[in-house]
């Protein structure tokens, strides 16, 4: 047998669990196969390796566990997850490699059934008896896979239990598929090295990211759709606030802007579900059995989440809170059966493989680099050729950045100088990985910091490959249609040309339209609408412009207040607050132009 052909490939689908049946999957993909063949010659007894989610990371983890054990290299196998229902998960997939798992063992039991090879537990259960964990290490030779392993610094004692289970460990294989951690608490048997910059990165010893994981047609190009839309609310103070989601905001009437697009009695979540129901339809043209989550904050919005799906579509969701005992179940009912929708607290954006996840709700409050990652992960796992996935998320600067950076890869940095910019990006992880593995409430800070007034929910662009359509003019209705019947089974270049040819098709006829009435002698002579006032007409130019120019932020990564600049330097006249309504205009058509020709 070649030493570098695992003994039981042939038996464990790329891309565990998708459908391949028993036996039909006869070779890993190319970067599977390249990296054990790296570990395999570099024999470490620490390997990290980075791959985006939905790569098939359970695959590479467990044919290198089936190779070691095939060369009595590790007489026992540990695999610690973050959560309850992902023990089940690597369970179920090393019995399909042939190696048996138990996701039931405890550390104060100390052993486990002989008919078993390994053991899956918690990093939070090993934090509770690490001494049990490492007299069991200590034992065997002992492989432990530790998956999603930025979790292992998500607190000092999860950290320091980590190091004193497994530091006796013959083997130690590192996972994670997203952005690893933004505080500097180092991660457990992972390497840091010093750069020209005094800065300690962690450094992997196999890469596979998302942009080369697209180009290898192993996950699905992602379209994000994004809706803005006027918000009022009530501050603590008693104040009442209107804004609108997207226009640049200070952080604070940002976030209580997106609560208030969240909040589940208003219009805008009402909405974007039918919008985004409207797109599974669609979807489920070319993939029968397509299905759709809502990542909700808490269990509360989760349960009101349903209740409007249930109205719209006349069918109950399936709801999955936190790590509840029926999760895992709940969970693998909806992977195997053709319903529509399931709905989920954050517990469902780490880990969890449901293949068929096709329409994404981004939901949630929390805006970090690691969790939108981790989110949008759920719905890139491709099963054929050309799937593509549609992930609806609201117009914040931040999510709308991050869904243009897909493709980004991140190391984890220890000491990293923070800017009060890098402070707003990072701000809220801290928090977001003490509650990962906690059963979520009613959002505490929604409730006691204002109250939501009312919503209403308007397409403002699409975002894909790190470029923005959509012209977020007078016809965003009719835009609107015109993507979410975009075909659910496109190549990305075929996505790619498709987006703009229908953003050139809406700019041709907004142009013309606005042609049509500038030649009427009365639209001449006072090119200010009868209907609205002088302040109105001024600010709906304001607001158009503001998002146009975030549109091209995102597209660019030029700073808001640059681009600004350089429409002033092109066009003369003041800054956009003092600018007239003429020259707003002029600055509109400057910019949709830039989008057309696609100027970099």
């Amino acid at each position: 047998m070649d030493s570098h052909v695992p003994a039981n490939s042939a038996v464990l689908p790329p891309a565990y669990p998708d459908r391949a049946a028993w036996g039909t999957a006869s070779k890993l993909r190319a970067w599977q196969a390249e990296a054990l063949q790296l570990y395999l010659d570099s024999n470490p007894r620490d390997f990290l390796a980075v791959a985006t989610p939905g790569a098939g990371k359970t695959t590479f983890a467990l044919t290198v566990a089936a190779e070691l054990l095939h060369r009595r290299q590790i007489e026992r196998i540990t695999v610690v997850t973050p959560t309850e229902h992902l023990k089940t998960q690597w369970a179920d997939a090393a019995d399909r490699a042939g190696i048996a798992i138990d996701p039931a063992f405890a550390g104060r039991r100390g052993k486990t059934n002989k008919d078993f090879q390994g053991v899956a537990v918690t990093y939070a259960g090993v934090a509770v008896n690490p001494l049990a964990f490492r007299v069991r290490t200590e034992r065997f030779k002992t492989l432990v896979i530790l998956d999603e392993v930025h979790h292992g610094g998500d607190a000092l004692s999860w950290g320091d239990g980590v190091r004193e289970a497994f530091e006796p460990a013959a083997r130690r294989l590192c996972l994670t598929g997203t952005p690893f951690r933004s505080d500097d608490n180092p991660i457990p048997f992972v390497t840091y090295e010093e750069a020209h910059d005094g800065v300690a990165r962690s450094k992997a010893d196999y890469s596979y990211g998302y942009g080369r994981a697209l180009e290898d047609h192993v996950v699905r190009p992602v379209i994000f759709m994004s809706y803005s839309g006027e918000m009022r609310w009530r501050t603590k103070a008693g104040d009442e606030v209107a804004a609108r989601l997207g226009e640049p905001l200070t952080k604070d009437l940002t976030a209580q802007a997106l609560r208030t697009a969240l909040d589940p009695t208003g219009e805008w979540m009402g909405a974007v579900l039918a919008a985004a129901d409207k797109r599974l339809t669609e979807v489920r043209r070319h993939m029968p059995d397509a299905g759709a989550l809502v990542i909700s904050g808490d269990q509360n919005t989760a349960r009101a989440y349903a209740k409007t799906l249930r109205e719209i579509t006349g069918e109950s969701p399936t709801v999955v809170l936190s790590d509840e005992k029926a999760a895992s179940k709940k969970i693998a009912k909806f992977s195997e059966d053709e319903s529509r929708w399931m709905v989920a607290v954050r517990m469902v954006s780490e880990g969890v493989d449901v293949p068929r996840l096709a329409v994404g709700v981004y939901a949630t409050p929390t805006s970090t680099p690691l969790f939108f990652a981790q989110a949008v992960g759920r719905f890139v796992r491709a099963r054929k050729r050309g799937e593509t996935a549609s992930v609806f998320v609201p117009s914040v600067t931040r999510l709308l950045g991050f869904a243009a950076e897909m493709e980004v890869e991140r190391d984890h940095v220890l000491g990293r100088k923070k800017s009060n910019e890098d402070g707003d990006i990072f701000a809220l992880e801290d928090d977001l990985l003490k509650q990962a593995n906690q059963a979520e409430g009613a959002s505490d800070e929604l409730e006691g910091n204002f109250e939501a007034l009312g919503s209403d929910a308007s397409f403002d662009r699409v975002v894909f490959d790190g470029g923005d359509y959509g012209t977020g003019g007078d016809n965003a209705s009719d835009e609107e249609l015109d993507f979410l019947g975009l075909p659910g089974l496109l190549e990305p270049d075929q996505v790619r040309e498709l987006l703009h040819k229908r953003q050139q098709k809406s700019l041709a006829a907004q142009k013309l339209a606005t042609q049509k009435k500038a030649q009427r002698p009365e639209d001449r002579e006072d090119p200010t609408p009868t209907e609205l006032a002088t302040h109105e007409q001024i600010a709906l130019l304001r607001r158009e412009l503001n998002s146009l120019v975030a549109a091209w932020h995102h597209r660019t990564g030029q700073p808001h207040g640059v681009i600004h600049n350089d429409l002033r330097r092109k066009l003369g006249g003041p800054a956009a607050a003092h600018a007239s309504s003429i020259q707003l205009k002029e600055r509109i058509e400057l910019i949709r132009d830039w989008a057309t020709q696609r100027r970099a």
